[in-house]
């Protein structure tokens, strides 16, 4: 019988890893107990050597722990599929998102701008680049400290518009979901779980990593705004 699973995953995927460890000891009899912290954090504990046995990243995030060592090669089960959502404060005016220039013109528009750290905010600055304004909200966008939701800076009007994944969005009070960024300039991030080369039992962690991918898991990938990998 396998003793506490321990994981490490980023903010995105809390509670759906939450929900699906609950799950898996009613099914299972095995405890997993999942520690959800700012991406970057994650992977510098897991490249330290933190005794985890489980750990839950974008994709890219677990390629590079595989390829440094910490991972068991070969181990990556992708998870889920996360896009990103734009939020309001609740109650301000929702802007135009429909399309790919709409959007534009609400980021232009924003007096400031919320984004994430790891790949979603990544791929937004990129996005900016692209189209050709990201010299005019250089001076406009926040970014929100790891392990900071970014619904959390446009709740307290620190960010008039926040971009997130759809998942820690939908569960922050005091903000409006706009709707998902359109098509064109969608940014859907894979979250991808590998078992650590520091685990002390890999085979317990197979067969969790086993369930998470299963479609009994895909209820409650869909619940906290995710789409089955």
């Amino acid at each position: 019988m396998a003793q506490v699973i321990q994981g490490i995953s980023s903010m995105a995927t809390r509670l759906v890893l939450a929900e699906l460890a609950d799950a898996y000891r009613a099914r299972s009899s095995v405890a997993v107990a999942f520690e959800s912290v700012g991406g970057v954090d994650a992977a510098r504990r897991v490249q330290a050597g933190e005794a985890f046995d489980v750990v839950v990243l974008a994709a890219d995030a677990i390629d590079k722990l595989e390829a440094g060592g910490h991972v068991v090669a070969g181990s990556r089960a992708d998870l889920v599929r996360s896009a990103v959502a734009v939020a309001v404060k609740r109650g301000a005016p929702r802007p135009d998102i429909a399309t790919e220039a709409a959007l534009r013109a609400a980021v232009l528009a924003a007096k400031t701008i919320g984004y994430s750290t790891g790949p979603s905010g990544t791929a937004l600055l990129k996005l900016f680049e692209r189209w050709g304004i990201a010299d005019q909200v250089r001076g406009r966008v926040v970014q929100a400290p790891a392990g900071v939701p970014v619904g959390a800076l446009v709740a307290r009007s620190d960010a008039e518009l926040g971009f997130q994944q759809l998942s820690e969005l939908m569960h922050e009070g005091d903000v409006d979901i706009v709707g998902s960024m359109p098509p064109g300039c969608e940014i859907v991030t894979t979250f991808s779980a590998g078992i650590c080369t520091a685990s002390k039992q890999p085979e317990a962690v197979a067969a969790l990593l086993a369930f998470l991918r299963s479609p009994v898991a895909d209820a409650a990938k869909e619940r906290q705004g995710m789409t089955a990998a």
